[in-house]
């Protein structure tokens, strides 16, 4: 099974149709809901919804999801009746397969229901297919269309700690690279205010389009990469490392104890990832896309980037 653990949440909309060719006596019968069994059109409407809800018991593997809006409507034509299933999650992965199973099962339903009424060569489903579907990678990007500089700094105090932090570190590197980044600068240096002040400057003044530091921004005494950082910061994004906490404590409990910062310093986005393994891949995980929409969509010497909502 395809593990979801380190995606995302977004808003995922699918949509499938299915069609259902009968006589047209049949399709009357669906105008007017007269079936033995009932009106088969709010039975078969019921029927599409509850399959959306328990695809997963249908489907091997198939992901659980909360689903948020499910609905079934009809275009009746005089032979044929089009099933339209439209599902919605918010949730780490698409609804593709609850849309197609809706749209499958409700159309099933009219084909049970009407059967009593002609013959088997007489009816037959066709052209099961999704439609359209929005949320996720197809809609919000992970990848770089063009590749842009990008730099890790990794800080290290204690050879313990350090190799820990150099694991995540090189973790954000390959990440960086898979995404579309290069080169990507790799650095190991010493948790000391100074240092790590002196290189960031000399980062943004070389104009590299995306800084990320990887450890010192928990609460022990040795963790000065924000008090560092945050002065440094021309513009704060706040809402970044927000997402990274939110996304991070939703797995781990103690990710509400970061205090990572991100924003610009001069044309460079700059952002303070945790520097263990964990820390540092969710933090990642939960910001790519909108790191990759903020390089993109950055103009150098403004910062312009399109904002939440705006068209791009």
């Amino acid at each position: 099974m395809k593990d979801v653990g380190l995606k995302p949440d977004s808003l995922r909309v699918a949509r499938a149709t299915a069609t259902l060719h009968a006589p047209a006596h049949c399709i009357e019968r669906l105008h007017s809901g007269d079936t033995e069994k009932g009106d088969a059109l709010k039975t078969a409407r019921v029927a599409g919804i509850l399959a959306a809800k328990r695809t997963d018991e249908l489907i091997p593997l198939c992901h659980p999801l909360p689903i948020h809006r499910a609905e079934v409507t009809y275009e009746l034509a005089e032979a044929s009746v089009r099933v339209i299933a439209e599902v919605q999650t918010i949730g780490p992965t698409g609804v593709e397969m609850e849309a197609l199973t809706a749209a499958s099962l409700a159309a099933l339903t009219l084909y049970d229901m009407l059967k009593p009424y002609c013959e088997p060569d007489d009816m037959h489903i066709e052209a099961c297919r999704l439609e359209r579907k929005t949320g996720g990678k197809s809609h919000y990007r992970r990848q770089l269309s063009q590749p842009r500089d990008a730099a890790v700094v990794v800080l290290s105090d204690t050879v313990a700690s350090g190799a820990a932090r150099d694991t995540a570190g090189v973790f954000v590197r390959d990440a960086l690279e898979q995404a579309g980044f290069g080169p990507v600068g790799y650095t190991v240096i010493a948790d000391d205010a100074g240092t790590l002040g002196d290189t960031i400057r000399r980062l943004a003044e070389a104009g590299v389009a995306l800084i990320v530091t990887v450890g010192g921004t928990g609460l022990g005494p040795r963790d000065i990469t924000v008090d560092t950082v945050a002065p440094m910061l021309d513009v704060d994004i706040p809402g970044i490392m927000e997402a990274a906490r939110a996304f991070g404590q939703r797995r781990m409990p103690f990710a509400m104890l970061s205090r990572g910062v991100a924003g610009y310093v001069r044309d460079s986005l700059l952002l303070t990832f945790p520097g263990s393994r964990g820390g540092a891949s969710e933090s990642l995980a939960a910001t790519l896309p909108g790191i990759v929409h903020l390089i993109e969509t950055a103009r150098r010497g403004g910062r312009h980037a399109g904002g939440y909502g705006e068209e791009t």
